[in-house]
């Protein structure tokens, strides 16, 4: 991974950039009206992280799109929320005003702005991420992304996200610690998704749940742990999840009580 600058960078930018590589402990290269692909391919073939004025963007190597922080699946949702719908995720976790969420696994970050959202100012949501440059991206686009109402953007500045593996994570909290743990982790099976999914795919840390991870949850959670995956997938009865099933979605949460 190495960082560079957008096309027309100005010296702000180019100085914002050099001290994000140096905070990274990564390259910085400087753009020199070269494309991306071309920085790639002199620097060795490496994915890069590209600063611009508005935001942080990752390309994978040869890919021609990248991934930016956007939270278009967010803003449907909490609409829905406003219009006196309800959210399956909320459901699920039973996830009301006050409550504490632990998110394991952040990616986009669009269940952790819905749950944040839920709990509102007297809640808290924390959100984890293995890799370091996802989580920079995603925690940059929480804290400035303006294009919302108030209600959104409050709910977005209230995350917490650290970057962290979330079994080790886990094994340093006391019991009963937080109301709800989440996991949303890769699926099994494939699903044909938007290119934001797709990059997310590779960025993302493809952990798989284990007995040993569910128990880590179920020790800190005090309500439900909750899962959300592919509809035919086989963690739901692996680890003993109650399914919420939804006939026009391809994957389900599902949650476990805490008694």
């Amino acid at each position: 991974m190495f960082v560079t600058t957008a096309g027309r960078a100005d010296i702000e930018i180019i100085e914002l950039a050099r001290k994000l590589a140096t905070d990274l402990k990564i390259p910085f290269i400087p753009r020199r009206k070269r494309s991306i692909h071309d920085i790639q391919f002199e620097n060795g073939t490496d994915d890069c992280l590209v600063y611009g004025k508005d935001r942080l963007e990752l390309y994978r190597y040869e890919e021609k799109e990248p991934f930016f922080f956007h939270p278009n699946l967010a803003m449907i949702r909490l609409k829905r929320l406003k219009n006196g719908e309800s959210d399956p995720l909320l459901v699920a976790g039973d996830i009301k005003e006050g409550d504490s969420v632990l998110d394991c696994t952040l990616g986009l970050g669009a269940d952790s702005i819905v749950a944040s959202f839920a709990v509102g100012e007297d809640g808290h949501v924390v959100a984890l991420e293995d890799n370091q440059f996802l989580a920079l991206l995603v925690d940059q686009g929480l804290k400035t992304w303006n294009d919302a109402d108030d209600g959104m953007i409050s709910a977005m500045r209230r995350i917490e996200v650290i970057q962290a593996d979330h079994n080790a994570f886990l094994k340093t909290l006391p019991d009963n610690h937080v109301d709800v743990v989440y996991f949303d982790p890769m699926f099994e099976e494939t699903i044909q998704e938007s290119n934001g999914i797709k990059g997310l795919a590779h960025f993302a840390a493809a952990n798989n749940l284990t007995m040993e991870i569910i128990n880590e949850a179920k020790r800190v959670a005090r309500k439900r742990v909750v899962l959300k995956d592919h509809f035919r997938s086989t963690r739901f009865q692996q680890f003993g999840f109650d399914v919420l099933k939804r006939k026009t979605s391809k994957f389900h949460f599902g949650f476990i009580s805490i008694s």
